[in-house]
């Protein structure tokens, strides 16, 4: 439930700013895409990591190099089945929410794997 509202939230983020969101939960053989977005004439693949609190660390830390694998194996897979020729990059939005869900802070991160 949490994942969910992290997305919503990070969804909204993205319009305010100008992208337009292509995908929402997209699967492919590695995992799943939180959203995919277009800005300008790039995609920008977008993972999404919530918390409540950072009693247990923050959702930064739960980007490991197994994460980063997958976030790349993701895209790769996502731009050749789409058949995509233009620019692509991969973002993170780390959110931490308050006990009642409302936003305490909300990082986006661009080009994660540059």
């Amino acid at each position: 439930e949490v994942g969910k509202i992290g997305e919503e939230i990070a969804k909204k983020f993205l319009v305010k700013q100008s992208y337009k969101i292509i995908e929402q939960n997209y699967k492919t053989k590695y995992a799943e895409i939180d959203l995919v977005a277009q800005k300008e004439k790039g995609l920008v693949f977008v993972e999404v990591r919530t918390k409540v609190g950072n009693s247990f660390g923050t959702p930064e830390e739960t980007i490991n190099k197994s994460k980063m694998r997958k976030l790349r194996g993701n895209a790769m897979a996502y731009v050749a089945i789409k058949k995509w020729n233009g620019l692509f990059r991969i973002d993170a939005i780390c959110i931490v929410l308050k006990p009642d869900y409302s936003v305490e802070r909300l990082n986006h991160y661009e080009n994660i794997l540059s």
